[in-house]
Order: C-alpha cells, then sequence, then structure tokens
C-alpha cells in the first residue's frame, strides 16, 4: 500500500477498535493495561537495546530520549498504577428530575480515536496508551524519529498485552514510518476517522498542528513556568524548592524557568537561593545583579524555555506585580508562591490564570503520575476540554442519557 492508504486504514480499524473499547467491560480494560505492564518487563532487553540504537543517533533531548532499567521499571509501574485508576466510561457527572418527570444525566463517554504526535519521549508511548484504555479510547501513534526505535520496540510489548486481554490490537497502533508526510494525514483526520490529535513536543510541531489539522486539537505548548519568592517566604524552605524547581530534571516543562522576587526581600533571600542553585547559570535584572554576580538578562530571557541549567531571575514589587509578569510573559503551563503569608498565597492563587499554580511546592509536581493520575499524555495549556494534567477523565467527553415513562412535548 502506499502510505496514505496504509494510514487510511489504520484509521479505519482504529474506529472499529474504539467502538470495541467502549463495550469492553472495566475489568478487561484494567487486565490489558496491567498485560501490557508485565509485557514492558518481559521485553525490557530488546526495548532498552533499541534506545541504545535512538541514544547513539540522536545529538539533542538526550535526557529526554534516554531509557535505563530505572526509567523502563518506572513505565511500568505507571502503567499498573493506570490499571487501579477508577474507571471514568460510564460514570455520572450529575443527575437530576424535571417537573415533567424526565430523569437526566450526564454521563462520560470515551472521546472515540486520538491521534497522538510527540518528539523525544519513548514513555509517552506506553503513558498514552494506557491513558486511552482506561478512558475507552483507541489510538494511533507518531513517534518523532528521534525515538522510533524505542517507541516500537515498547508498542510492540503494549500489543502482546492487547491481546493477551482479549482486546483488538488495532485499539493502540503506531506509525512505523519516519516519513513526515504521515503527520500531514493524521492532520487531516484520516477520512473523519480521527476525533483528537494530541501534540507533546516543541513550539514547532504543536503550532504546525494548531495551524494545519482539520480536526480538534488539545495543545500543549511550552512550560515557561515561574516561581515567586514573596517577601514572607520562609529562606530554607525557598532555597530548597527554587533549587528543585530548576534543577531536579531541567529537560521537564514543569521546570521552573524564571525566579521573582520581591524587592524588599531580595538582599535578605537572594544570596542563599543563589548558593543552592550551584551549577546553574543566572541571568538577571539590574537589581538582581547587584546582590549576586550573574550575566544580564534580557527580554528574550523572560519569554525562554530553557530546559537547561539557565535561570532567569527577575525584582518586583509584590503579589501584583509577579502576577502582571507571568501574564505578560508566561505559557499558562505552572506557577509557584513561597510564602508564609496565607493572604498573599491565595491572592496569587486566584489572580494567575494558569492551567496549575502551587504554594510553597516545587513546579516540578507538574506531573499527572504526581497528581495520582498514575500517568499522563501531557500538561494542557490551552482553557477548553481540558487543562493541566491529560489524563483518563480528561480524554472523555459526555452525553446526556435522558430517562422518562411516556412524556410528549406539547
Amino acid at each position: 500500500m502506499s502510505l496514505g492508504a496504509d494510514l487510511l486504514e489504520m484509521g479505519r480499524k482504529a474506529r472499529a477498535a474504539a467502538a470495541e473499547l467502549r463495550s469492553a467491560p472495566a475489568e478487561q480494560r484494567s487486565a490489558a493495561i496491567a498485560a501490557m505492564a508485565r509485557a514492558i518487563r518481559e521485553s525490557a532487553e530488546e526495548i532498552l537495546a533499541a534506545n541504545d540504537e535512538d541514544m547513539a543517533a540522536a545529538t539533542s533531548h538526550l535526557d529526554r530520549l534516554r531509557l535505563d532499567p530505572q526509567r523502563l521499571e518506572a513505565i511500568a509501574v505507571a502503567l499498573e498504577q493506570i490499571a487501579e485508576l477508577p474507571d471514568p466510561v460510564g460514570a455520572e457527572m450529575a443527575r437530576w428530575q424535571r417537573p415533567n418527570g424526565l430523569d437526566i444525566a450526564r454521563v462520560r463517554t470515551p472521546i472515540g480515536v486520538i491521534g497522538m504526535i510527540y518528539e523525544s519521549r519513548p514513555n509517552v508511548t506506553a503513558d498514552a496508551a494506557a491513558i486511552c484504555l482506561r478512558s475507552g479510547n483507541a489510538i494511533i501513534l507518531r513517534s518523532g524519529s528521534e525515538a522510533l526505535r524505542s517507541s516500537l520496540a515498547i508498542h510492540s510489548a503494549l500489543a502482546r498485552g492487547l491481546v493477551e486481554a482479549g482486546l483488538p490490537e488495532a485499539a493502540v497502533q503506531m506509525v512505523r514510518t519516519p516519513d513526515r508526510e504521515a503527520v500531514g494525514y493524521l492532520l487531516r483526520g484520516l477520512g473523519e476517522t480521527i476525533d483528537l490529535i494530541i501534540p507533546r513536543g516543541g513550539r514547532t510541531l504543536v503550532e504546525r498542528v494548531q495551524q494545519d489539522a482539520r480536526v480538534p486539537v488539545l495543545g500543549h505548548l511550552e512550560g515557561v513556568c515561574h516561581t515567586y519568592v514573596h517577601a514572607a517566604a520562609d529562606p530554607e524552605m525557598a532555597q530548597e524548592i527554587v533549587r528543585n524547581a530548576k534543577l531536579r530534571r531541567v529537560s521537564v516543562c514543569g521546570s521552573t524557568e524564571t525566579l521573582l522576587i520581591d524587592r524588599d526581600a531580595v538582599s535578605r533571600l537572594l544570596p542563599g537561593i543563589a548558593a543552592a542553585l550551584d551549577g546553574c547559570e543566572l541571568r538577571g535584572d539590574s537589581e538582581a545583579q547587584a546582590i549576586v554576580a550573574m550575566k544580564p538578562a534580557t527580554e528574550a530571557d523572560w519569554r525562554a524555555e530553557y530546559l537547561a541549567p539557565v535561570l532567569a531571575i527577575r525584582t518586583v514589587d509584590g503579589v501584583d506585580e509577579a502576577v502582571h509578569h507571568i501574564a505578560t510573559y508566561g505559557t499558562g503551563h505552572t506557577e509557584a508562591i513561597v510564602t508564609e503569608d496565607a493572604a498573599a498565597a491565595e491572592r496569587f492563587l486566584d489572580q494567575v490564570d494558569s492551567a496549575i499554580v502551587i504554594w510553597n511546592a516545587s513546579t516540578q509536581f507538574a506531573d499527572g503520575g504526581e497528581f495520582g493520575f498514575g500517568a499522563e499524555i501531557g500538561i494542557a495549556t490551552g482553557k477548553l476540554h481540558a487543562r493541566g494534567p491529560v489524563g483518563p477523565e480528561q480524554l472523555t467527553t459526555f452525553k446526556y442519557v435522558v430517562r422518562g415513562t411516556g412524556q410528549v412535548r406539547s
């Protein structure tokens, strides 16, 4: 077959599999996800060998791409956690009765067929498949070429888990070619078989998907995340939170990229924070530079997603200016405040319009696993349908179920 015909056939099979998943018992889908976890452990040698090949060919995003026994075990554990999550399919969101006796319920239902386009992250192959199964959706995966060998090896294990549980292999399919033309076919919807596209990667990928897609898109743009150290912050807590938020893993989208710090407390708090950031390049405004030696920040730094050990630092006059800076330069991902002043914290949490807002904790908690979802497909930074970590519940829509006793409308 040609690439186009092959992909259209994948869409047709996915649509049929989605119909089967819609009626599959929750227990069967749980069993499939658990079987996937076992298959990944059993295939560890093959998966890690494939990842070695990807790593040898890669030139960037090596931390995101790399798998080792510990990371592979973490993938399997995440799948087991997803298998144990409450099943969202069929859950009643609300129910009420009308004066005429009609009983109306709003009930969660699968979206249908998901198209997932992602870069550099082989773990997404397993996470996305399990989350879609948990929510009753079929999925077509398209990995970036830099992670394709790893992703194909993981997908092979996932397929064995599906078969073991008696579910169709077509519930989780993977585009096997690195040909970029495949992305175009997915964005056009594969003959109206795809219901939702989810991109996960850099700005170039996400913007292309949003511009070219003919089906709805659940977007995830950059994580220009902020940590704001308020004048009433505990110094030791501020040091530990900022260090973790920036340096725990610099390549994740929840890594803090800009530190905001109150002007009234910068001389007292910044030296200790800077000392805790050993090995991190600091770029600050003139007031921060006057306290600690660092490079000058430019306008571009306030908008930068470094994904590297680099941190921009800006002084502000209180909560309102911190909120204004975030609204001006942020991407709606994750923002944190460090303070012992509960009123200031609540004002920050109320006024900041981002997917995740945090008080006295690291921005690196912006993760579906840390939210109790087992894993995530991504962090949605838009405002419609889903926002923040996208887990099984966020991959459902709803329908109204109306039960009557013979009513007719006058």
